[in-house]
């Protein structure tokens, strides 16, 4: 592979993941962690069955650890439990990956993105059809790092807003996943007052590095963002 990279798809019922990693076992660990979490927590909702429904934060549960995850990101964002699935499911995927020795585990889970890396990682940002979709994307350099996108208009996600995109970066992706559908709840109406709307409201949620804000083919963006980079079509 290049780069010395091991890359795979991987699909557990609604996640639909992109492994990479250094060495083979990372793939298997991986694909592993995603089964066996997915399942806990699909076991965890046939008995609490508002963790699913709700919009609104919950108390947090002390097991099984993927529920555990998605409520505390939750009560940071002021968002529901499910809006930091994917980010969670893909953050403990990763710590079982340097579990087997990974020196390079990366993990896209529907759009967010858990990774720690000892090389330059580079994402491409999706919006759809947007003439911007999938021409630029950020150029990864800190890690452990999450990168999560929210959208009121191409993701399969419920978004209360408009935003083509709400991009949010930090330590993990749990917090950008559900932090990300709390920026993009608020991008609407005016496009100068949606963008500094979302920017604000990414920034109030403790542990956001940086914000990015994609709405009607204006950009703003907040905080620590990585390198902006041009991506070929």
């Amino acid at each position: 592979m290049p780069n010395n990279l091991f890359k795979e798809d991987y699909t557990y019922k609604d996640s639909v993941c992109h492994i990479i990693s250094d060495i083979p076992q990372g793939i298997a660990a991986a694909k592993e962690s995603i089964t066996r979490n997915y399942q806990d927590l699909e076991s965890y909702m046939r008995v609490h069955q508002i963790f699913f429904y709700t919009f609104n934060p919950i108390s947090v549960p002390t097991e099984p650890l993927v529920a555990k995850l998605m409520a505390l990101a939750a009560q940071k964002a002021d968002v529901g439990p499910m809006a930091a699935v994917a980010g969670v499911i893909a953050d403990l995927a990763v710590v079982d990956m340097q579990k087997v020795g990974c020196k390079v585990a990366v993990v896209e889970d529907g759009g967010e993105v858990s990774a720690v890396s000892d090389r330059p990682i580079d994402v491409a940002l999706a919006a759809g059809n947007e003439p911007l979709s999938k021409r630029f994307g950020f150029r990864l350099n800190k890690f452990p790092i999450g990168v999560a996108t929210s959208s009121g208009r191409f993701s399969h996600a419920f978004s209360f807003g408009d935003a083509e995109a709400a991009t949010v970066f930090c330590r993990d992706a749990g917090l950008a996943d559900a932090a990300a559908t709390a920026v993009g709840n608020v991008v609407k109406g005016n496009v100068d007052a949606g963008i500094a709307a979302g920017l604000k409201r990414g920034l109030s949620i403790p542990g956001v590095l940086g914000v990015f804000v994609l709405y009607q083919g204006k950009v703003g963006t907040a905080g620590e963002i990585p390198q902006i980079i041009k991506i070929e079509p």
